[in-house]
């Protein structure tokens, strides 16, 4: 194998940390919210033998599969349900969405499973956890001994028809603090999202007015509450970070943060309602990014878009749009409501858009998964960046090779060996035009590469870049590949192959001619004359060499079979 590609000294690339380009931005999380609560999104099999596993994870394939094709970055996968879980947990039983059953093993590790197949098609998955619902008195005696009732009853407090963990104890925020700690520790996720961090609906009669008493002094019963919320962020902020500092910590808070001097809440928000004060949470690094559940229109969703902007340390807020409105069965919204707030969204540079749930997006409802896939992310994005969690940007790629083989042009790379252990991916840009533009999204060709290869089709690309990339986002200066003569794939002018037949230039003195591959393989040789047999290449890309008697051959030009 011989280098075709050299390392050029100018192939510039602005260092930014957010894309300009409010039409096809570079950096943007695209996020999707895979419910896995009674199977709503996946799984639709029960995996109780083996025909049955390998159905769930055809299914999980073909959801991924899809999700890649319209360009989604980012899986928000639903891990803990209602105190139960979707792995092997020394903390909870498995969630019988996965067998029928509760805490029955599905024979597999649908987490990892997840992770991997996520990872394989460039896509981050951030571990979704329900944090403060925990089940209904008939689904605790379903679970048995490992129900949470059983094993630390005194976590939980009735609220309604549920069990809720108690936000007034410090061993509830231990608790999660815990189940968080363990997923990290185990699986390389690449974010922890807390969904239901918070106090429940109806929260004025939530049974915690002994707790108040004891604990409250002069503190409002209202700012007691969200300061056990706050502890309970804190906990499994700090037990992430210590275990591994680049998992994203993030939450899913109601849509609106409260009353803002453009619009009243209407009673329903993050700050009053379900004392979250998720906007300190921000601001004191416990949280890396918001997706509020902005699952509304109307003055109820644009003035809180501008509120959200707002106040929020520079920090990417991801709003949550809520597209199974779209559902005849729901609210029937139009698609042009869900398109305007992905283009106002956008237009705000607030960080990217979330989509709750999967099945809405890819059973195509009112044409949404067609618009996205066809127009809005019409080009690859990388997830928004990170940078306060690393701000060090890893070594450029280096020693790029390539070989033909069955067709297609493999490129490979040495791996680099800085951000362990955090890891590294790379991404790989192409374009007609050189230096390639690593800025423009529509360059982009593939992302978050977990290992130092890409295969193309050298019909359709010219000029290429690659960069490397850690898990905050930080991408290095990119290897430019380029050169004088080995730059020119396409097919030279002067070379017409037809009917397996390949015609030669006059040239006067040249005796032989040589075809190899692009990695210099001699594959034919023989008399210069007017036409050469190739019909026993394989398709591909080849080159033609003159070639003397003393050894001598210099090359002519590239043709395609």
């Amino acid at each position: 194998m011989i280098v075709l590609f050299a390392l050029l000294p100018l192939c510039a690339m602005a260092q930014m940390p957010w894309n300009t380009d409010a039409t096809y931005p570079k950096h943007e999380t695209r996020a999707v919210w895979v419910t896995t609560l009674s199977g709503l999104d996946w799984p639709k099999t029960k995996a109780t033998d083996e025909a049955g596993r390998k159905r769930q994870q055809e299914e999980l394939c073909t959801l991924l599969d899809q999700l890649q094709a319209a360009n989604i970055n980012t899986v928000l996968f639903q891990v803990r349900i209602r105190g139960s879980v979707v792995y092997p947990s020394n903390y909870e039983p498995w969630d019988a969405a996965l067998t029928g059953t509760y805490d029955r093993h599905p024979g597999y590790d649908p987490l990892q499973f997840a992770i991997e197949e996520s990872h394989r098609r460039g896509m981050e998955l951030h571990a979704w956890i329900v944090s403060v619902p925990a089940f209904k008195p008939e689904t605790a005696r379903k679970m048995g001994r490992r129900s949470l009732l059983v094993s630390n009853p005194q976590l939980l407090k009735k609220h309604g028809d549920m069990y809720y963990l108690d936000p007034a104890q410090a061993q509830s925020a231990d608790y999660l603090a815990g189940i968080c700690r363990e997923i990290v520790t185990r699986y390389d996720v690449d974010g922890i999202h807390l969904d239901y961090i918070r106090y429940p609906e109806q929260a004025n009669t939530f049974p915690d007015a002994l707790s108040f008493a004891r604990q409250g002094g002069r503190k409002s019963k209202a700012q007691w509450r969200r300061d056990n919320i706050t502890r309970m962020v804190a906990a499994v902020s700090r037990a992430v970070r210590k275990e591994k500092p680049w998992v994203k910590m993030s939450c899913s808070p109601v849509g609106k943060f409260r009353d803002t001097k453009r619009q009243s809440a209407y009673g329903w928000n993050s700050f009053d309602a379900v004392y979250q004060d998720c906007k300190a949470w921000l601001r004191e690094g416990w949280m890396d990014m918001l997706f509020p559940m902005m699952y509304f229109d109307g003055r109820h969703f644009y003035p809180f878009v501008a509120d959200w902007k707002e106040d929020v340390n520079r920090r990417p807020v991801i709003p949550g749009l809520g597209i199974y409105f779209l559902s005849p069965e729901e609210k029937n919204w139009p698609l042009s409501v869900i398109t305007a707030q992905l283009n106002t969204v956008r237009s705000e540079r607030l960080g990217g858009e979330a989509f709750f749930r999967s099945k809405f997006l890819t059973d195509n409802v009112k044409g949404l998964y067609s618009h996205l896939k066809n127009s809005f992310y019409a080009y690859p994005a990388l997830p928004t960046p990170t940078p306060w969690l690393d701000s060090k940007a890893p070594t450029a790629p280096q020693n790029a090779r390539q070989e033909m083989r069955g067709g297609l042009c493999w490129l490979t790379w040495d791996a680099a060996t800085d951000n362990v252990p955090s890891g590294i991916t790379y991404n790989v840009y192409a374009s007609r035009t050189y230096p390639v533009d690593v800025n423009d999204a529509r360059y982009l060709v593939a992302t978050r590469l977990r290992e130092p290869r890409y295969a193309y089709n050298p019909l359709e690309v010219r000029y290429l870049a690659i960069t490397s990339m850690d898990r905050a986002g930080n991408e290095s200066w990119p290897y430019c590949l380029g050169g004088v003569e080995d730059l020119v794939i396409s097919p030279s002018p002067a070379l017409w192959v037809q009917n397996g037949m390949l015609s030669l230039p006059k040239y006067e003195g040249v005796e032989f001619f040589l075809i190899t591959d692009l990695s210099g393989h001699h594959l034919l040789r023989g008399p210069w004359k007017e036409t050469v047999n190739i019909r026993t290449l394989q398709p591909g890309v080849y080159r033609l060499r003159t070639l003397q008697r003393k050894g001598v051959s210099r090359s002519v030009g590239v043709f395609i079979k």
